[in-house]
């Protein structure tokens, strides 16, 4: 006769070979089918700037995109993920070279403790590959699903402006020389 005990006791699952893109390379990994992808990037990857808060998608900490839109990696289980483009924070460099919105983060202090800001930033990229010219209020509508306990989001939606700005100022360059070669 079994004991209580022994029938709690969890069920292992298989585990299944996970192969993505993450920024901008393939990669794979083992994982059951029950792991989230956050736990999947952070764990199996070791993609650690994807951090996990509140672990029920309230927070945005672990906002990713995957096929360039922003998503809640602590609510998606990484099988979900199988074949997706998925960036992280480590993958808006370039050679080095910060994002644009990691820059004007940066420059106009849109982080304090830095918890929240892998996602902020993640989805400022997305808000801005959408909307280059967003408003105020865009910006702040399209945050309010990313918590920070620390900065006011003064910061933080300056920072956006100043990536608009940025991205505005690149893009009217390449017109330039665009018209300048022709």
């Amino acid at each position: 006769m079994s004991t209580v005990s022994e029938n709690l006791q969890p069920v292992v699952e298989d585990e299944i070979t996970i192969e993505v893109t993450v920024n901008g390379s393939p990669r794979s990994g083992r994982a059951e089918p029950r792991l989230l992808l956050a736990d999947f990037l952070r764990q199996q990857l070791g993609l650690t700037g994807t951090h996990l808060g509140c672990e029920h998608g309230v927070c945005g900490a672990c906002t990713v995109l995957i096929d360039g839109e922003p998503v809640r990696s602590c609510l998606m289980f990484a099988i979900q993920a199988r074949g997706a483009d998925i960036t992280t924070v480590e993958g808006l460099d370039d050679d080095g070279e910060l994002h644009p919105v990691q820059q004007a983060f940066h420059a106009k202090h849109g982080l304090q403790c830095g918890f929240c800001t892998p996602g902020m930033v993640l989805t400022c990229k997305a808000l801005l590959d959408r909307n280059p010219t967003p408003s105020e209020r865009e910006i702040r509508d399209f945050l309010s699903g990313n918590i920070c306990r620390c900065t006011g989001y003064v910061g933080i939606v300056e920072s956006v402006k100043e990536a608009a700005a940025a991205g505005r100022g690149a893009a009217e360059a390449t017109s330039a020389s665009t018209t300048t070669e022709r």
